[in-house]
């Protein structure tokens, strides 16, 4: 497709209709939602879980016409679905070439484009913006002046120039007037210094800047979206009043609500799609690449979503921080990694994580929860073993609920003991699970039968016994030996690291 090079071209072309030349973008916005609402299909491809709830608001806040703004707690997509509002807007969008604002050829408000198109007339010179073109966002921060957001008169510009320092040719712009005739954001909203969101009143309500208190008044044509965390309304500032009264929507957005959106969320945004590839060699004088396959069992799904749904309810979890969906995506990145490094090691052709790969990736979760003080003086690290413990617990009860495992802990309590460590290979660990009577037998309620690989056979299995630990049928020690009765817990695994070098400080010093 040609675009106009000129504004002459760009009068013979659709954009000489009188509709699209008077047309601002929030109208813009607005049509573009009708067209997509009478086609039918989603609107914002990869938002999971806000269908009948957040996306609803958000489509009549755009067919209202409103500035809008996003609340919610750390994870829930609020900049995603920001940024997907790109979609609602032309694929192409003419302006004065050179244009630091994307003037409008037909309505200009700058003094440069003015006097361009009254000099040159059909001959002006013509640029297109895509969508992504006309995005701008503002991560706020305390350190953000009037000048980032509005512009600033440079000094250098009206020496070089020659210009009076009142002139428009003086001013730099900022990011404001830059998102002319699309869409301007602002994340982390109370962040802004409380005299910095007062520079936003006048575009906000009135549609124009001023810059540097010179008779300078842009009229903008700019939608204006915000997102906030309503935990930073006492933790770090305020969105003032006044600024509240000119956002025409307040939305709230949520955690997922059910763990099949959780899961979909996760699978979505976490980095699972791996190749494994060996260095290539001459064999037989061909290159010999072979790929190591990687497969998911569900229930370590579950469990790594239930984690983060363990920690939302949890008392020693601080709630108004939130648990961030990052912590499953993160987590289970950490799983599939150590499952590879398990593979790798024994050089197995199918990568399936278990149940102490959940374990190996405590520092995916650890940094990931904001205690309160229960928690904190139990330490992180225990904390996070419980909530893994509760969602095996909870996954176990989905999968095996009412199923008879009586053999399988009568076997440990005649004194049977078997070592799970994440690092063993899966056919030797399988020739231990073997020896445990009834057990390989209740795979089949898992979906995993003897034909399988012995690398899904020793996930499943392991799935069980840590199911039968959880529920304190059988025990289990920090080097993952499992054997009869709940053993306790060496104060090694109940302690951080910190906890440890912090105590052993105050003792070298004669602190109580």
């Amino acid at each position: 497709m040609s675009f106009s090079r000129t504004l002459g071209e760009l009068r013979r072309s659709p954009f000489t209709e009188p509709r699209l030349r008077a047309r601002r973008v929030k109208d813009e916005l607005r049509e573009n939602l009708m067209a997509r609402l009478r086609e039918g299909g989603p609107l914002f491809p990869g938002i999971v879980g806000y269908d009948d709830t957040v996306v609803p608001q958000i489509i009549n806040a755009i067919l209202s016409r409103h500035n809008f703004i996003l609340l919610g707690l750390r994870g829930q997509a609020k900049s995603r679905i920001l940024r997907a509002l790109t979609t609602l807007l032309d694929p192409q969008m003419p302006y004065v070439a050179g244009c630091e604002i994307h003037d409008n050829p037909y309505a200009p408000i700058c003094r440069r484009c003015r006097e361009l198109l009254a000099k040159e007339g059909d001959a002006t010179p013509i640029a297109w913006l895509t969508p992504e073109h006309r995005y701008v966002e503002k991560l706020a921060t305390p350190d953000v002046t009037i000048a980032d957001l509005i512009g600033d008169i440079d000094p250098i510009k009206a020496a070089r120039g020659g210009h009076e320092l009142s002139s428009e040719f003086t001013v730099h712009y900022g990011l404001l007037p830059r998102a002319n005739r699309g869409i301007f954001a602002i994340n982390e909203l109370p962040d802004l210094a409380g005299k910095i969101q007062v520079g936003l009143f006048n575009i906000m309500q009135e549609g124009d800047v001023q810059i540097k208190g010179y008779p300078i008044r842009l009229p903008l044509d700019v939608a204006i979206v915000f997102s906030a965390n309503p935990e930073d309304y006492t933790a770090r500032g305020k969105i003032i009043t006044p600024l509240k009264d000119r956002i025409g929507s307040e939305i709230r957005t949520h955690y997922p609500a059910t763990l099949e959106e959780g899961i979909a969320i996760t699978a979505q945004e976490a980095w699972i799609d791996r190749a494994h590839h060996e260095t290539e060699e001459e064999v037989g004088g061909e290159n010999d690449r072979d790929a190591s396959r990687l497969q998911i069992p569900k229930y370590i799904q579950e469990v790594i979503e239930r984690i983060a749904f363990a920690a939302r309810d949890d008392k020693k979890i601080d709630k108004r921080s939130g648990v961030s969906q990052r912590l499953p995506i993160s987590a289970i990145e950490n799983v599939i990694s150590n499952a590879e490094r398990r593979a790798l090691t024994h050089q197995e052709k199918l990568v399936v994580p278990r149940i102490s790969d959940i374990y190996a990736a405590l520092p995916a979760i650890t940094g990931k929860l904001e205690l309160e003080y229960e928690g904190e003086m139990k330490g992180a690290d225990h904390v996070s073993r419980e909530l893994i413990r509760t969602a095996i617990a909870k996954t176990f009860d989905t999968y095996l609920h009412g199923v008879n495992l009586n053999q399988v802990v009568q076997w440990f309590d005649l004194g049977g003991e078997i070592q799970l460590s994440d690092n063993a290979a899966a056919t030797e660990v399988l020739e231990g699970l073997r020896q445990i009577q009834g057990l390989m037998e209740k795979l089949g309620k898992l979906n995993v039968g003897p034909k399988e690989a012995a690398e899904v056979q020793v996930s499943a299995a392991e799935f069980v016994l840590e199911g039968l630990h959880a529920h304190k049928k059988i025990g289990r020690n920090e080097e993952r030996v499992f054997a009869a009765g709940e053993k306790p817990m060496k104060v090694a695994e109940k302690q951080t690291a910190f906890d440890r070098d912090e105590s052993e400080f105050g003792r070298k010093r004669g602190f109580n």
